[in-house]
């Protein structure tokens, strides 16, 4: 090719054009490590970069004995993906009956098992959402097992003894003649086992006003 025109040139870039009007561009060893180090800092940020950030590193334990599920302790340290999951988790039992204090007097068993129920639906939703990408990382998982736990140990065992004994009785009860004039919680309370039934309910509903909260401190965990 012979000796070719510099066009351009510094210790850092050189641009040549050759007599057969090639470029050919060269960069000192300086300029080349230089992109290097750049490229591999851009792949750390973009794949690392929830991980590396200071919220994301300070640690958070979950007592499960709160929520009766055992007396394990799960210690993490969550990132976006698990303060989203928990965001949504804590609306769910923020703005239902499932996650607000039970008063038997005014609140209609029924309706909040029909609560309990629509909860189950909504939260399975919320779990099925995660991509399984995130659920591979272990602070993720253990926060997604939790919700598991709480559904399947702590308000299924409940609504498996009481939920359908209750609302049948409570149907009959509400069509015969006795009731006619009673307010529907008046009704519920004459349920034969109704002492057992509340201090149960009572118990469960503590129980997931604790987890809501818990939600809600992993969410500003800052």
């Amino acid at each position: 090719m012979g000796n070719g025109v510099q066009l351009k040139g510094d210790e850092f870039v050189t641009l040549v054009l050759d007599r057969n009007f090639h470029f050919s561009l060269g960069l000192s060893p300086w300029a080349f490590w230089t992109i290097v180090a750049l490229a591999i800092l851009l792949i750390v940020i973009r794949f690392a970069g929830p991980y590396l950030t200071p919220r994301s590193w300070r640690a958070f334990e979950i007592d499960q004995a709160q929520f009766g599920l055992g007396q394990q302790k799960i210690s993490l340290r969550p990132n976006e993906t698990d303060r989203q999951i928990a965001y949504k988790i804590w609306v769910e039992l923020s703005t239902r009956k499932i996650g607000l204090p039970i008063d038997l007097d005014d609140d209609v068993i029924t309706e909040i098992y029909d609560s309990w129920y629509n909860f189950f639906s909504v939260t399975r939703d919320l779990i099925k959402d995660v991509p399984v990408s995130k659920f591979r990382r272990k602070d993720t998982e253990q926060i997604i097992r939790l919700s598991i736990e709480v559904l399947n140990s702590g308000l299924r065992p409940h609504l498996t003894k009481w939920q359908a004994r209750f609302r049948r009785w409570y149907e009959r009860a509400l069509a015969s003649d006795e009731s006619a004039t009673l307010h529907p919680q008046d009704v519920q309370k004459t349920f034969p086992d109704f002492a057992a039934l509340k201090t149960d309910i009572e118990t469960v509903n503590q129980r997931l006003i604790l987890y809501r909260d818990k939600m809600y401190e992993l969410v500003t965990n800052l």
